[in-house]
């Protein structure tokens, strides 16, 4: 790989994402009902270990809860109701198809994409959540089974490296075609457990004509939730193939100044659902901000 594919914003290191856990633990979050391990906190009422409720003994609770000293002082049978922990798991999907990887400003879409992934990553392990990885390139996807922790984020980042490695030299071997989206994500329900959420970053090229209905049958057992990575600068050039020239000599075409709709504040539709718009062009520290806005470290039930 030449010189300029290994500049800051085109290639991706994984000490940089590695990195991104200071910038997404220090943004505006709110604040973690629970961090146990494979587990978070809801509003439900359930069997799990955080205290959620103190009531009076009735015929057929059971025993094994009843609150000695509440019991004490009220002289009247007392048992204690829990929150119930539901195991959090997160499938980020990351798209590196030939598309992605441009950019006129601070860097590719690709690496915008991989770096808004690691910051909602980071925030699930450290809600006690588990994350997986589904990487798209032209030819082949990397997958990471979903694993919670430090050690499970990290398996993460180096399957999002691995991928944006392979994607960025098929880009500048000349493969362009991008596969359809929908079909990338065909086996993703099966990633990843009922109730699981999956957070697609991507430029949505190219999606294929069954995207609509395959985000309506994930979102039937889990929850897709879109982040959808532009490029304000290339929506302001006149629509059309522009000739660019690497640096080895070669010349490529991108496809640049497609219509946009226009933005409503940071969300836009995509096939209908709401999706949250980041700009490659910004800072990290900016799209932690709307990340934190956008992904609440809540997820009641």
């Amino acid at each position: 790989m030449n010189a300029a594919l290994e500049a800051p914003g085109v290639a991706l290191g994984s000490e940089a994402l590695i990195a991104l856990r200071r910038v997404a633990l220090s943004s505006d979050a709110a604040p973690v009902l629970a961090a146990l391990p494979g587990g978070f906190a809801t509003r439900r009422k359930g069997h799990g270990l955080e205290v959620a409720d103190m009531r009076e003994y009735v015929a057929g609770d059971d025993i094994r809860h009843l609150d000695r000293g509440t019991t004490a002082r009220t002289g009247r049978l007392h048992v204690r109701q829990f929150q119930e922990e539901r195991d959090r798991v997160t499938l980020l999907v990351a798209d590196f198809r030939p598309a992605m990887f441009w950019g006129l400003r601070r860097a590719f879409r690709s690496v915008a994409a991989a770096e808004a992934l690691a910051l909602i990553g980071w925030n699930v392990v450290e809600s006690g959540g588990r994350v997986g990885l589904l990487a798209v390139t032209a030819d082949e996807t990397v997958i990471v089974p979903p694993r919670g922790r430090t050690r499970g984020m990290l398996d993460v980042i180096g399957g999002m490296v691995q991928a944006h490695s392979t994607g960025l030299s098929a880009m500048a071997a000349g493969q362009g075609t991008d596969p359809p989206l929908d079909l990338a994500l065909s086996r993703a329900d099966r990633l990843v457990p009922s109730g699981a959420e999956l957070v697609i970053a991507s430029g949505f090229d190219t999606p294929g004509e069954g995207l609509a209905d395959r985000l309506d049958a994930l979102a039937r057992r889990r929850t897709p939730r879109l982040v959808w990575i532009t490029d304000d600068a290339a929506s302001r050039m006149p629509q059309g193939r522009y000739p660019v020239r690497l640096a080895d000599g070669r010349r490529i075409r991108l496809f640049l100044g497609a219509k946009q709709p226009e933005p409503t504040g940071h969300i836009r539709q995509i096939m209908g659902r709401p999706a949250l718009v980041l700009d490659a062009g910004d800072t990290v520290e900016q799209t932690a901000r709307r990340i934190v806005a956008a992904f609440p470290a809540e997820r009641a039930a």
